[in-house]
Order: C-alpha cells, then sequence, then structure tokens
C-alpha cells in the first residue's frame, strides 16, 4: 500500500499488479464514513472479489476532528446534537431536504481527485466504480450527479437522501448506471426508510439499483461484503 495526494487529499491505493496501484487495470474508490480514520475502508481490499487488477483507492476526508479516541476525519460537520437526540428518542432525523454546509466543497475535492487519479494512474474510461461508507456514500452519489464522468458503478453502503431537489433532477443524467445499495434493517444513525426512498427515487430516474438489506446496523457485514465482490466482478469485467 501507499499514499498519493491527489485533489488536495491523501489517497490510500492497494491493489493492481505489485499492491501499491501498479498497471492499468480498472478502479475502485471508496470513502470512509463521518469519525473513521482514512483507512478505515482499506481492509476491504483483501477480502472483495473483483477482476485481477483492479485498483483500489481509498480517499481520506479533510477535516480532522478532536474526539478523543484515534484519528476520527469527516467530509463535512454534521450536527451531533440532531443525532444523540433522534438515537435517544428513536425518532429518525429527516436530512432528506438538507444541503450540509461543506458537501459543495468536499464535492469539488473529490472531482479533483477522481481528476488526477484517473490521469497518473491510466484508469480506462468507463473502468471506474465510485463509492463509500455512510458519509463517504452521500458524497459519492452526490458527486456521480454532478459529475458528467462515465462510471462503471456507484457503490453506496449505509447511506441517506439528501438535498433531494438538488439530486433528483439529476438523476436522471445516470440512466442506466449500475448500482448496489446496501442499508441494515436496525440502523439507528441513518434509518432505513430514507434509503428506501433513495432507492426508489434511483429506480424511478433509471438507474439499476441492486439493493441489499441485511438484519443489522450501521455497518458492512460479511454478506455485503460479498455482495459487493459479485457488483464488482460484473460491472469491471
Amino acid at each position: 500500500m501507499r499514499s498519493e495526494t491527489y485533489g488536495g487529499l491523501r489517497v490510500w491505493i492497494t491493489g493492481g499488479e505489485d499492491r501499491e496501484g501498479g498497471g492499468d487495470g480498472p478502479a475502485v474508490v471508496l470513502m470512509h464514513g463521518f469519525g473513521a480514520p482514512g483507512t478505515d475502508l482499506v481492509p476491504l481490499w483483501r477480502v472483495l472479489r473483483a477482476p485481477r487488477g483492479t485498483r483500489f483507492l481509498f480517499p481520506e476526508a479533510p477535516l480532522e476532528m478532536a474526539m478523543g479516541f484515534g484519528e476520527s476525519r469527516a467530509w463535512w460537520m454534521i450536527d451531533m446534537i440532531a443525532l444523540e437526540l433522534a438515537i435517544r428518542t428513536g425518532v429518525p432525523r429527516d436530512m432528506t431536504q438538507q444541503v450540509p454546509e461543506g458537501l459543495p466543497e468536499a464535492r469539488a475535492m473529490v472531482r479533483a481527485m477522481l481528476d488526477e487519479a484517473t490521469t497518473a494512474l491510466s484508469i480506462p474510461d468507463g473502468k471506474l466504480v465510485l463509492g463509500g461508507f455512510s458519509q463517504g456514500a452521500m458524497l459519492a452519489l452526490d458527486a456521480a450527479l454532478h459529475d458528467p464522468r462515465p462510471l462503471a458503478g456507484a457503490v453506496l453502503l449505509s447511506t441517506t437522501l439528501l438535498a433531494e431537489n438538488e439530486w433528483v433532477p439529476r438523476m436522471l443524467t445516470r440512466r442506466g448506471l449500475r448500482v448496489l445499495q446496501s442499508h441494515g434493517e436496525r440502523d439507528e444513525l441513518l434509518n432505513v426508510a430514507f434509503a428506501e426512498r433513495l432507492r426508489d427515487l434511483l429506480r424511478e430516474a433509471g438507474l439499476d439499483v441492486r439493493w441489499v438489506p441485511f438484519r443489522g446496523g450501521h455497518e458492512i457485514p460479511p454478506n455485503v461484503i460479498d455482495e459487493l465482490g459479485a457488483f464488482l466482478t460484473e460491472v469491471l469485467e
């Protein structure tokens, strides 16, 4: 594994011919969630099934947080009081109309990162999968809806619907895009009902969504890893 800086973001690179991103194979970009270290999703590359030569890129969020337990990073800050209230009361947060402060800036950094990484790593056209977990998946979808570059697929792990008035019209520009979306039925942080609404809107716009629910919380369980591996094999071969 090695790290590079693309578009102002530190990116951890694995896979490929040399386990450091070598070669000219397809690429998978996965962005971590709120409060996680930049390397949080890196171990996935060792267990994911993907075509031979696939490179994996794990961007590190730009905001460093003082959480009191190891490295914690964020793509944008969230309302922790509202989150704690939702968990305590059991009333799900409805963020469907929110455009979080910092989201446009994060999107711009991801776009610049993809531009530089595509050139530096010689990623073939249409052989890029963009995705993430939780806040990273929100950003991945937002970037995909604002950026016209061809994608082989999108991966949305335990995410939710944001910026509905912005996202829904743009979904039509991604008609036919293959999407893997997973969510825990007992997720206390991001309620599954809003994930299901996002799924339905994507399908109505013509995206090909593979829905993977599971009996769990805010996590990436083994069955989702298996489904993700199958998805990557299908869209990148």
